[in-house]
């Protein structure tokens, strides 16, 4: 997505990241701007802790400069471990929001403990606004016809996770909430993108047993 690299490339930071969030539905990573800003998405959307799901939450920017210190590290004691072992320092999570509408959050993160200053600070919020605009736009685009610039992966990737929740709910006879944590949880479990995982559930090549178990799942023969 042309927001996150731009955001990468005006702050201090090492990359970016974007999820799609709901109190009514279940979340989803967007896009990263690499591995790590992926992983960090992946873990806490799948934790359920995290920067990001304060952000949201709370509907206001959540500010880490440094994930080693200790009221972090106690507020997140999962989350912080394995954002520090993924390779992050400091974390930035910014709320997408124009008035009551929330979409989602902008995550930015760093290698090394950062503090953004007042000014930066301020082109942080107005990447925010703008990927507000442009999630919001694709997602008018997903029902009223192709809309916005450089996002037409992002309806398609978020079309195929629902699709391989709903191919779950058969598969398990759960319901669409539960189908999409196993989802998630075997997508961590083995390491994998959530994206990736959801298209080999849709193209039958990854069939996840009954077993709520995420690491006993295995493939279709």
């Amino acid at each position: 997505m042309d927001v996150c690299t731009a955001a990468v490339a005006a702050l201090p930071v090492g990359g970016a990241g974007l999820s799609a969030m709901s109190r009514a539905a279940p979340s989803h990573p967007l896009c990263s701007t690499d591995d790590i800003s992926e992983r960090l998405e992946e873990l806490q959307l799948t934790m359920g802790e995290g920067p990001c799901v304060d952000a949201f939450l709370h509907g206001s920017a959540v500010l880490t400069p440094d994930l080693l210190t200790r009221d972090l590290q106690d507020r997140w004691m999962v989350f912080a471990e394995a954002a520090l072992e993924a390779g992050a320092r400091a974390v930035f999570a910014l709320p997408l929001q124009i008035g009551a509408i929330s979409p989602g959050v902008l995550d930015l993160y760093a290698r090394v403990p950062v503090r953004l200053d007042a000014e930066e600070l301020a082109d942080a919020l107005a990447f925010a606004d703008l990927a507000t605009l442009v999630l919001l736009d694709t997602r008018v685009g997903e029902t009223g016809g192709p809309r916005g610039d450089g996002v037409d992966d992002l309806g398609a990737h978020r079309a195929e996770i629902d699709q391989a929740s709903g191919m779950l709910t058969v598969q398990l006879g759960v319901g669409i909430e539960e189908a999409f944590i196993r989802l998630r949880a075997y997508a961590y479990a083995q390491g994998r993108g959530l994206a990736d995982v959801a298209a080999d559930v849709v193209a039958r090549r990854l069939r996840l047993p009954p077993d709520p178990e995420p690491d006993q799942a295995g493939e279709d023969t």
